[in-house]
């Protein structure tokens, strides 16, 4: 009989036990226990940002393929990977929805607080992947203008749909980056957001880094924020996690714990990708159909029992990241716990929409409530 394929999985990671154990020998460990020795006889790791990929990791295992449930991919030395004959695959594009709801519901919650409309305002997205794409079209969807920057794209593409980072800083009123963590190649996006770029900002705007911690130079942000040169910072993530820094999270509108893309769905969309891998190197068919998320503990949202706004009141009610920001400003030792532990969080298409009048259905159906 052939000997089962080992296979070592983060614990963190949901919806995932009981899948794989009819075949594979399977065992989950918390990121910290991700260290060579443990991880020496693994055929294959499925792992989060938290656990590092490198040659100290690595060297002399049998380790042949990193599946990480993660858009991102920073934490894997791809390089060393090729040289040892691993494969690695990222989840890209799993979390887009979470992300924009998070963007989004930031986005009203500052208007709301601050008294205006974001109908008309500019925003500036910084990197048009599958994130930033949503985040664009959302913002399109409640009425904002939308000026997209993304190198790569625009040499790919022509640049006609893209501006430079210059224009972004110059015309928006909102600025939010979405970019990959790329720290030496032609497309350089280590502080991108730094002290040079904001002292060309000319609209006061508000900063949103929901990307990679090390996009933005933490500290030339409080600056700017400090000297006026912007208006506001919105930052799920920070450079040297969990050790962020004091002032900027005191400071911030909104501050969490690089929770953006934590929705159950982009959570399930992720095991699902990595089952399907998982199933390719195997070759064998496994079933995903059982990788459901949970269903919103308070799935319809009664729009006449709104005073205020009701896209505002729908958006919010189905995430309001004040929550996430208040349970970090109070423990902030706390960080990698909260991100480890997170609690449930539906996005829109999980909520059935009651009451809406005809005005507001359009609207919230394209942000992909459900409407009766």
């Amino acid at each position: 009989m052939k000997k089962k394929a080992k296979i070592i999985i983060d614990d963190k990671i949901p919806y995932i036990k009981g899948i794989l154990e009819p075949y594979a020998e399977v065992s989950y460990l918390s990121p910290a226990d991700f260290t060579h020795e443990q991880i020496k006889d693994a055929d294959a790791l499925v792992i989060r940002t938290r656990t590092h990929c490198d040659e100290a990791l690595l060297h002399g295992s049998r380790c042949k393929f990193i599946g990480t449930a993660t858009i991102g991919f920073d934490h894997i030395d791809t390089e060393y990977c090729k040289k040892a004959g691993i494969e690695w695959k990222n989840a890209p594009g799993c979390n887009a929805s979470s992300v924009g709801q998070y963007i989004l519901a930031s986005l009203l919650l500052h208007a709301e607080k601050n008294n205006y409309s974001l109908k008309g305002k500019n925003i500036g997205i910084v990197g048009v992947g599958h994130v930033g794409s949503i985040v664009a079209r959302y913002c399109r969807i409640i009425g904002m203008n939308v000026l997209l920057n993304d190198p790569p794209r625009a040499d790919k593409e022509g640049g006609y749909n893209f501006v430079t980072l210059d224009t972004i800083a110059e015309k928006c009123d909102f600025i939010t980056f979405h970019t990959p963590l790329d720290r030496n190649g032609i497309y350089k996006s280590f502080h991108l957001g730094d002290k040079a770029f904001f002292d060309k900002t000319k609209r006061f705007p508000v900063i949103i880094n929901s990307s990679r911690g090390e996009v933005v130079d933490n500290r030339a942000l409080l600056t700017a924020y400090r000297e006026r040169k912007i208006s506001d910072i919105i930052i799920d993530c920070w450079e040297n996690e969990p050790n962020i820094l004091p002032e900027l999270l005191e400071n911030a509108f909104i501050a969490t714990p690089h929770i953006a893309g934590y929705s159950a769905d982009g959570k399930s969309n992720a095991t699902r990708i990595m089952i399907q891998e998982i199933s390719r190197i195997l070759n064998i068919e496994i079933d995903t159909s059982l990788i459901v998320p949970p269903s919103a503990p308070f799935p319809e949202i009664d729009l006449s029992l709104c005073s205020g706004d009701s896209i505002n009141h729908a958006v919010i009610a189905s995430y309001d990241p004040r929550t996430d920001t208040t349970n970090l400003r109070s423990k902030p030792e706390q960080f990698e716990n909260l991100r480890g532990n997170y609690g449930l969080r539906r996005e829109f298409g999980a909520y059935r929409i009651l009451n809406s009048k005809n005005s507001e259905s359009s609207t919230l159906k394209e942000l992909g409530f459900i409407i009766p």
